[in-house]
């Protein structure tokens, strides 16, 4: 048996050795999606112990992310690692194939995948893909958050966050306002806020991206000051009232004692 160098380019045949992987798979946030992996050995059969891994961010020294082991070719491949339960085997690597699914897609499943497997013999043969698998997670928009909030200065102010893959782009809509505005984004998020409203009424803000639309509205109603004089008369007069009925009751109770 020969040990096979590492750093052998994807795809290329070396003495009957070589890994086939797709450069790039695109799954759904929250679904799941499939990475496939094949190889080929020199053996014409094999029947001593199998390792197939799969690693992140890098070949040879990522992190593990699954690992499963066949002792024998009647044995099937027994998981020994599968990070947060997420990753199932589903080729069969006596049959060379390694390929893996990925359970509830999150944004931090964006990453490279490297297959591996690891023949034992007198001299253990490994083969690893050297360029890997990128994973590209996208997402239809999504309104994380929408909210009107006061300043120090007595101004208003009106906030969208959305995510999605590409990162959408947000519009408001509503009202007449001032084109006041500002946008920031980090990676999936993005926020546009909306400041110095001035009048009343319903305000939308709308996330669109190639895979899909969101809306979200917030209704801005600024109390004025003759408005909220009312307001606390009409709060306090029935509180004043109870509280009369109630030192009433109390007192003919006393005096009934």
């Amino acid at each position: 048996l020969q040990f096979h160098d590492p750093f052998l380019l994807v795809g290329v045949q070396c003495n009957g050795w070589s890994v086939h992987v797709p450069s790039d798979v695109t799954g759904e946030l929250g679904k799941m999606v499939i990475l496939p992996c094949t190889f080929t050995h020199p053996y014409k059969t094999f029947d001593r112990t199998l390792t197939a891994i799969w690693r992140i961010k890098e070949p040879y020294n990522g992190t593990v992310i699954f690992k499963c082991v066949s002792q024998s070719s009647s044995e099937l491949c027994k998981t020994a690692i599968s990070h947060k339960n997420k990753y199932k085997l589903l080729g069969n690597p006596r049959h060379k194939d390694l390929s893996i699914r990925v359970d509830n897609l999150t944004w931090s499943d964006s990453e490279r995948y490297f297959c591996r497997v690891e023949l034992a013999g007198d001299i253990q043969d490994k083969y690893e893909s050297r360029n890997g698998i990128k994973l590209h997670v996208i997402a239809a928009p999504r309104i994380i958050n929408i909210t009107v909030s006061s300043s120090k200065d007595h101004t208003f102010q009106a906030r969208c966050i959305a995510e999605g893959e590409p990162a959408p782009a947000l519009t408001w809509t509503g009202p007449p306002y001032s084109n006041l505005s500002s946008t920031s984004s980090s990676s999936h998020r993005v926020t546009k806020e909306l400041r110095s409203l001035t009048h009343d009424g319903k305000y939308t803000c709308t996330a669109v991206n190639s895979h899909g639309r969101a809306e979200g509205a917030v209704y801005f109603y600024k109390f004025r000051a003759s408005d909220s004089s009312s307001f606390m008369v009409l709060i306090f007069v029935p509180l004043g009232i109870k509280v009369v009925i109630l030192l009433v009751i109390l007192s003919f109770t006393v005096f009934s004692r």
